[in-house]
């Protein structure tokens, strides 16, 4: 065993600390909920919790431990439901408080939030790193994110009114064309980024006047109790509303109600077919979803080998490989493939693992349990048709760490080549011909993004045409990703529904509505006297500054 290995082994052997080895400005006190935002009340809860254990461990005298971290109420169809009433009653049919009010009030109440968020950071931003294992660098950026997000939101909105506050004429009609909400909806966010993905389908639903069932996501609920007291105090009373409680036993009952006009998941392609079908209206039920991904990394024989590293391994190990813009499966051309697997891998092994406190880690604990038994069984699989893990170390585990294995050559009899598997394992495929990559991406079941890694502008002109069809975003020598979060964040096939832009969330959680009258003296009258008056919140020509 070289000296190397001895070094890595000691560090794997000692990843995890005792109690007292964790710096103090990052240890966290437990956190037991015993309230939830209901109706504008925080209500009590004494019925039945989860406890909630960090992918951390702790080394104890009886060897590495979990850490408990805190508890939430495991709520019932009961709770759900009035909650569901609540944010039924607010809305009361388009004619609530919150719906009618003037999108410049609106936008007071989103701001005097986001001010009460900024101030509860620190906690946020500790309860994600300790949730999910992301790292505190990381956690802060996603904080941040969020907040820019919000902010871009609110300006987005500001454009939108501004056009929408003068007058159409046409054919001697004027109408004026505005946005209006849809109802109540159905929130549900993703744990790998339970904050930001979560608010950015959240926000806009708010901000443009429909009201809120919010479900936390599995892993990262903790994170979004000390902002519930935040929205309790402001918007009005049963506005946002969140349920605790199994999936599978409270969302049947809110769905087969038929009161929720809106589905916003960030999850999987099966739970929102799932969910859609149990709905009685179908045909009143807007779905907004980011769905399932297996974005490609396609190099090319023509491709800077040094910038394909770099971008390739970014994009498939960020969080982990956690992310639905991750690069799931690589494509490299034969010629190149020995040379490109030999720099992934030296990349990779400068790539530092550790808790997710330590300066410039890159690759932390995973926080799904059972998480590293499916990444083993896809390994073993892929072994069993043919394809090896390549780097060095790569599949070791030590309790919840998973460091990362390059397999190698994957093909289409395996796991890796056609299922996300959200995670730390980079599957690399050789091919002989462009082609090949298209009929990949044709016969896929996902059509998120691509990235493309070539300087022959011949090649990359033809690869472009064909896949702006088959995915969402093309990417040309860089990683797939979602931001900058102006540009449009969708996907075809099973990977999504909707667009989620600042400026298309918007849109896709209202409708266009519009107020049209012959032009003639008397209606003339009419509309000017209701404008000056100020007597609607809709026909309005109010400037927003």
């Amino acid at each position: 065993m070289s000296n190397t290995q001895k070094t890595f082994e000691e560090k794997l052997d000692h990843m995890f600390v005792a109690k007292d080895q964790i710096p103090q400005e990052h240890r966290i006190e437990e956190l037991h909920q015993k309230r939830y935002l209901s109706n504008g009340e925080m209500k009590n809860w004494n019925g039945p919790v989860h406890e909630v254990f960090s992918p951390v461990y702790i080394k104890t005298p009886d060897g590495l431990k979990p850490k408990l971290i805190g508890s939430y109420p495991v709520g019932t169809e009961k709770e759900a439901q009035e909650s569901l009433d609540a944010a039924v009653e607010a809305y009361n049919d388009g004619r609530g408080e919150w719906p009618t009010m003037p999108v410049s009030e609106r936008i007071k109440h989103v701001e005097l939030f986001t001010k009460k968020m900024i101030a509860r950071k620190e906690a946020v931003v500790k309860l994600i790193m300790w949730e999910i294992g992301k790292s505190h660098a990381d956690s802060i950026k996603e904080f941040d994110r969020t907040v820019e997000y919000i902010y871009a939101t609110i300006d987005a909105l500001k454009d939108i009114d501004r056009d929408s506050s003068g007058f159409q004429i046409v054919e001697g009609i004027a109408a004026q064309v505005r946005r209006s909400p849809l109802g109540v909806v159905l929130c549900m966010g993703p744990f790998n980024y339970p904050l930001n993905e979560t608010f950015t389908t959240l926000i806009p639903a708010l901000i443009m006047g429909n009201t809120i069932l919010f479900k936390p996501p599995k892993f990262g609920t903790l994170l979004h109790y000390p902002l519930q007291e935040a929205f309790q105090e402001a918007f009005p009373k049963g506005v946002i509303n969140v349920i605790y409680g199994r999936g599978n036993v409270i969302i049947p009952g809110l769905m087969q109600s038929g009161k929720i006009n809106v589905l916003t998941l960030i999850g999987s392609s099966r739970v929102a077919n799932e969910l859609k079908k149990q709905h009685p209206k179908v045909n009143q039920l807007r779905a907004v979803l980011g769905l399932d991904a297996k974005n490609a990394s396609i190099i090319t024989q023509n491709a800077d080998l040094d910038l394909a590293v770099k971008e390739t391994l970014t994009g498939s190990l960020s969080f982990n490989g956690q992310r639905c813009t991750a690069l799931k499966i690589v494509f490299v051309q034969k010629s190149i493939a020995d040379a490109f697997i030999e720099k992934f891998n030296n990349a990779l092994s400068e790539l530092k693992f550790g808790l997710p406190w330590e300066e410039g880690v890159n690759l932390t604990p995973l926080p799904e349990p059972y998480k590293i038994d499916y990444l083993n069984d896809c390994i073993a699989d892929a072994k069993k048709h043919g394809a090896k893990v390549v780097n060095e170390n790569g599949a070791k585990t030590n309790a919840s760490f998973f460091y990362p294995a390059v397999v190698y050559p994957v093909n289409k009899n395996m796991k890796l080549y056609y299922e996300e598997q959200f995670g730390p394992i980079v599957p690399i495929v050789p091919f002989d011909d462009l082609e090949e990559t298209i009929q990949y991406l044709i016969n896929s079941t996902h059509g998120q993004q691509v990235s493309i890694f070539s300087n022959n502008s011949d090649e990359v002109a033809w690869l472009i045409d064909p896949l702006v069809n088959l995915v969402s975003r093309v990417n040309v020598n860089s990683q797939s990703q979602r931001g900058p979060d102006v540009l449009p964040f969708t996907g075809r096939k099973d990977s999504a529904e909707g667009t989620l832009s600042v400026t298309d969330a918007i849109r896709s959680f209202s409708i266009r509505s519009l107020v049209a009258f012959k032009m003639n003296e008397s209606n003339n009258l009419l509309v000017n006297e209701i404008i000056d008056s100020g007597k609607s919140n809709f026909l309005s020509t109010k400037f927003i500054f």
